[in-house]
Order: structure tokens, then C-alpha cells, then sequence
């Protein structure tokens, strides 16, 4: 039954409804926007790991709350910001997100909540909403805890 849920093209109310759970990998070159922030992403890197499960969770009184639980790895080469060699970064997301309906209740619940809220849309792309948390998941300045090579001393005496 697993096959009826396109991943890039999910029915999201009727997946969480059924309580479902989709798996793969996708290849790290096939996510664009995360390969332009990488050093390098050869045909050996590692594909994406990936998990989407999803629930309605019964409210009293109340329509069900739609939830989305979505967990992704992977090991990423990026470029060490102090001595700008490459460095390999293990990425890993865990997320939970809860759908509404319109956009409006959306950004109210989400200004409220510890939880991502969102807009329930009528088919969500699961390979574009991993890409973009790994993109989020990215250390904003990567670096080697202790770099491979000794940097170079600054040399004052010529100023």
C-alpha cells in the first residue's frame, strides 16, 4: 500500500490519515539548491536517508490536527572557514511539523507554538521540504574542531 504516496507529490490529508510511513534516499546531487552550499558532491557521496510518517491526532471537540514527522541523514563535504579545506559534516534533521488550514492560522499558531506550523496544502513535495532543512541544518560557519594542517602565521614585518 505504500506505493499509492508519491513522495514528490504527497496527498498529505489522506497520508496522515492513514498513519503511513514512506522511507528512501535520494542522491545528494539531485538536491540542487543544498549541493550549490557544499565544497564538492561527487558521484560517491552519500545519498540522503530519509523517513516521512504521518498522523492525525483526535482534538475534543475539534477537527484533527494533521502532523507530519520527517527525519533525514546524511554526511555532507563543506569547506572549513578557518583553514578552507574541505571537512566532512554529518547532517541529521528530526522534525515534526503540524499542518492547518489557510495561511492565516498558519502564522497565527506558528507564532505560538514551539512546533513548525503550516499551511496544509493539497499535495506536498517531500524531496524539496528535506532539502530544505538540511539547508537549515548546515552549520552557519563551518570548522574543523582542530584543523588537519597548521594555519599560516600572519608575517607583521612587511607592513
Amino acid at each position: 500500500m505504500k506505493d499509492r504516496f508519491d513522495p514528490r507529490a504527497i496527498e498529505l490529508l489522506a497520508f496522515c490519515r492513514s498513519g503511513d510511513t514512506l522511507q528512501g534516499e535520494w542522491p545528494q546531487a539531485g538536491m540542487a539548491r543544498l549541493a550549490g552550499s557544499l565544497a564538492t558532491v561527487a558521484p560517491d557521496t552519500p545519498a540522503v536517508h530519509w523517513s516521512a510518517s504521518g498522523q492525525l491526532r483526535p482534538v475534543a471537540g475539534g477537527e484533527a490536527e494533521v502532523w507530519l514527522h520527517l527525519t533525514a541523514s546524511t554526511t555532507v563535504q563543506l569547506q572549513c572557514q578557518r583553514c578552507l579545506q574541505n571537512m566532512t559534516q554529518a547532517l541529521k534533521i528530526d522534525r515534526r511539523f503540524r499542518f492547518v488550514r489557510g495561511e492565516t492560522a498558519a502564522a497565527r499558531l506558528d507564532e505560538a507554538s514551539e512546533d513548525d506550523v503550516l499551511e496544509l496544502p493539497p499535495r506536498l513535495d517531500l524531496h524539496a521540504l528535506t532539502e530544505d532543512e538540511l539547508i537549515l541544518a548546515l552549520p552557519l560557519v563551518p570548522r574543523h574542531e582542530r584543523c588537519p594542517a597548521p594555519l599560516p602565521l600572519r608575517d607583521d614585518t612587511d607592513v
